[in-house]
């Protein structure tokens, strides 16, 4: 135990280390945004469509699949979330040294990172006591017997759909610098292929974003409706 430990600290205290656990939990963030959002999108199909959705997730693995989802997405996020700010620190750190300019471009992006990550994992949070925790009663209601009306009944507040759009904004834009950073960081990235690289990693991103957005909107346009 003692040996696997002074290695995973080894391994955390390296750049490279830690380089690696943010493109290897940022791609299992982006795979599951994708999933999501094709999940989410079945409330353009109808009630019967998305609570079917719903009821499959819930009942997977005789329920345990939703919380074995739940708990693994959350140790992601938070192994994501730290290993930025300790490599945003070593950037901080590395521009006060030497002062050269690709380190203080790199600590520049870097900071705009941190910053919409910091706000995306406030909505996490948001979100998860919104539509999972159900902190409010009318949706708690809801979401026992119709998911589907608890989307909707949501995000019939303006405020709420505000600070989706928003939070989302943030998300794509982290989203259109991280893509491609997971491609580097893993290797997969050559001058060649750079170009299309950053063309995936913007389309990706605008697609993530107008299928997330378009459901509050369309609540609030009467689009989708109980």
């Amino acid at each position: 135990m003692n040996a696997l430990t002074r290695c995973l600290d080894t391994y955390w205290s390296s750049s490279i280390g830690k380089k690696l656990i943010v493109a290897i939990t940022g791609l299992v963030l982006v795979v599951f945004l994708a999933g999501h959002l094709s999940g989410n999108l079945l409330m353009y199909v109808g009630r019967e469509a998305f609570n079917e959705y719903a009821h499959f997730l819930h009942t997977m693995l005789h329920g345990a699949g939703v919380w074995i989802a739940r708990i693994g997405l959350l140790v992601m996020l938070v192994l994501h979330v730290a290993a930025t700010i300790s490599l945003t620190r070593q950037n901080r750190a590395a521009r006060q040294a030497y002062e050269h300019k690709a380190t203080i471009q790199a600590s520049k992006s870097s900071r705009i990172m941190i910053v919409s990550g910091l706000t995306i994992l406030a909505f996490v949070i948001f979100h998860i006591l919104h539509y999972t925790v159900r902190v409010d009663s009318d949706l708690a209601k809801l979401g026992a017997t119709d998911p589907y009306g608890m989307v909707v009944v949501g995000f019939r507040n303006p405020l709420v759909v505000i600070f989706y759009v928003i939070s989302m904004t943030l998300l794509c834009s982290h989203l259109s610098h991280g893509v491609a950073s997971i491609f580097q960081t893993l290797g997969l990235r050559s001058k060649k292929a750079q170009g299309l690289i950053k063309q995936i990693s913007l389309a990706y991103s605008l697609a993530i974003w107008a299928g997330f957005i378009s459901i509050p909107i369309s609540v609030l346009a009467g689009i989708i409706n109980l």
